[in-house]
């Protein structure tokens, strides 16, 4: 993916939220964006723990912003380390994370090691006393996830992960679409990412293939439900304001047989307390369908990705096409079948309606690293983007087990936070 970024006074003009209550109701965390000219003479002093290509990528962006400097970077792989310091040239080079949060010169690190070593940096990150953005999924486990998100409120140090779709102007609109109640009731959604390749990245060594191949590897990675679902389970419980309370799935290894470890078709289906069901599926042996989240109500859907919406009711079809569903229609109704007389249905031929009016060249990356900027500086976390993150990564890590294990599981209420419908021993929600 390229990094373009977005302009963050044309997002919020386009959007409308100066003065929105509205928007900052749907998406809280925006309000991190609300003292940025007070801070224009601020600086973030950064450090980058594992730069690797994800962290590269997270570089193009944070060098833009002239209110960070990327003071360390911190790596086991000299390659990566010597790919980052193209972006840095001045930063320090750590081969120990350790030696990075004794740095007195960092004020916050992002982390974009491989999932299995998440854990124990974040943790270590929070008892330095440094702010943390970490990639998703935040923990290898869901236990691992919830030991983050208690040491974020324990040291109260500004937490962010890598849910770039809570700045997305696309997800942003939608979400006010869905609960002014323009798509009607929502009772289904279906999310899937599809690709055709093997995920591989080339190796120079033998000996290095599982540093750098790290997401084949089930010591590493969970796979497709950790790099692909975590992003896209986060949709259902931001436009029904609800979490799901049960999931079943199925996972295999049904085309790349080259000696991965980890998925590469996967299904889940989450279930609400009313009985809606989100879906999430992925195959990487076939990219046609691409990726998308498809949110149904009984007045209309909308795809944020592709940034279009349709109405369940559209003008009819010209006098040509009419006529020739007609006849298909009498023909069918003269056939003899067990049962009711059956006619066919196919997808809707309504071409829909763009949410912005074009659709954006890039996603919310670049303001998402630019708001947890403004948070450090500040010193004030945004609601609800910590809950929003931790939840993302536990749904998708239960959903992974309820693969492995065959079976229909539900959120353990061990690992329950207050927040949204889900409630913790103690009292209160987010």
């Amino acid at each position: 993916m390229k990094a373009h970024s977005i302009s963050r006074r044309e997002f919020l003009k386009n959007l409308g939220i100066a003065g929105s209550g509205v928007i900052l109701a749907a998406s809280p965390w925006l309000s991190a964006f609300s003292e940025v000219t007070q801070t224009n003479n601020e600086k973030c002093r950064l450090a980058i723990i594992g730069p690797g290509s994800r962290g590269r990528f997270l570089m193009n962006f944070l060098v833009q912003n002239p209110k960070v400097r990327i003071v360390a970077l911190c790596d086991i792989y000299r390659a990566s380390i010597e790919a980052a310091l193209k972006f840095a040239p001045n930063a320090k080079v750590y081969g120990d994370y350790h030696e990075v949060l004794e740095d007195r010169n960092v004020d916050a690190v992002l982390v974009t090691t491989p999932l299995s070593s998440h854990c124990q940096i974040v943790i270590d990150a929070f008892d330095a006393g440094k702010h943390v953005f970490c990639e998703k999924s935040i923990g290898f486990t869901m236990e691992e996830c919830f030991r983050i998100y208690n040491k974020h409120l324990s040291t109260g140090k500004i937490f962010f992960t890598g849910q770039q779709r809570l700045f997305d102007p696309r997800y942003i609109k939608t979400m006010e679409m869905i609960h002014a109640g323009t798509f009607g009731e929502i009772n289904a959604i279906r999310t899937f990412w599809n690709r055709n390749g093997d995920w591989r990245r080339p190796v120079p060594s033998p000996h290095l293939e599982r540093l750098i191949n790290w997401r084949l590897y089930r010591d590493f990675s969970k796979g497709l439900m950790t790099e692909l679902a975590c992003h896209q389970l986060q949709i259902g419980s931001w436009a029904l304001r609800k979490l799901p309370e049960r999931v079943m799935g199925h996972g295999a290894i049904t085309y790349w047989k080259d000696g991965r470890e980890v998925y590469d078709n996967v299904s889940c289906i989450y279930v609400f307390d009313d009985g809606v069901k989100m879906t999430f599926d992925s195959v990487i042996s076939n990219k046609f369908y691409g990726l998308e989240e498809q949110i149904m109500g009984n007045l209309g859907t909308v795809e944020p990705e592709k940034g279009k919406y349709y109405f369940e009711n559209v003008p009819p079809a010209p006098g040509f096409l009419q006529m020739v569903n007609e006849w298909e229609n009498k023909l069918f109704d003269s056939l003899p079948f067990a049962g009711t007389s059956w006619a066919p249905e196919t997808a809707n031929s309504n071409k829909g309606e763009l949410i912005l009016g074009e659709r954006p060249k890039t996603d919310g990356t670049s303001l998402l690293l630019e708001a947890f900027v403004e948070a450090v500086i500040t010193g004030k976390q945004p609601p609800r983007i910590a809950e929003e993150g931790y939840y993302a990564s536990m749904l998708c890590l239960l959903g992974h087990q309820a693969m492995e294990e065959e079976k229909t599981l539900s959120f353990p209420d061990e690992y329950k936070i207050n927040y949204l419908n889900h409630q913790s021993k103690s009292t209160g929600t987010i």
